[in-house]
């Protein structure tokens, strides 16, 4: 897991395979985030694509952790603020069983972790063996719009 500001994205371009985390880096730093579409956004092909969503923050007892096998996660908020929780996958206790189509495994909340708040400008990379949990209100809840870039790991 690695935490970070906007003005830092930068430091991430030459990490990963094939220059898949510089094009993520160029995207984010690209193109105006507050007026992006929510949806999927290709950015080279599976290797690496974007999902701008908006949602509303749940209890932290309510999100769910997750992890992915193929897919790193860059979740970079846009607006509002989200609390992520990031706990190793092999500390955590698998809930629903991972699914190979949609590359995710979901966990029961029995462990703590370490509980970030993140905030506009800020962003979170958890890679193929970090258990996160987004989505939990720093507080009480709010709306949040927020870009998760996926890269390809294999």
């Amino acid at each position: 897991m690695i935490f970070d500001f906007a003005a830092n994205l930068d430091f991430y371009r030459n990490l990963g395979i094939e220059g898949r985390y510089a094009k993520a880096v160029d995207f984010l730093k690209s193109h105006d985030l507050k007026t992006l579409e929510n949806g999927r956004h290709e950015i080279d092909g599976m290797n690496v694509y974007a999902n701008v969503m908006e949602l509303e923050t749940v209890p932290w007892e309510e999100a769910k952790y997750e992890s992915h096998r193929d897919y790193t996660d860059i979740q970079y908020i846009v607006e509002g603020c989200e609390v992520m929780t990031y706990a190793p996958v092999d500390q955590l206790k698998v809930a629903v069983p991972y699914n190979e189509e949609k590359d995710v495994a979901f966990y029961d909340n029995s462990v703590a972790g370490l509980r970030v708040p993140v905030h506009a400008g800020e962003f979170v990379v958890f890679n193929p063996w970090d258990g996160h949990k987004p989505k939990a209100a720093d507080g009480k809840p709010c709306h949040v719009k927020k870009i998760v870039v996926k890269i390809k790991e294999n």
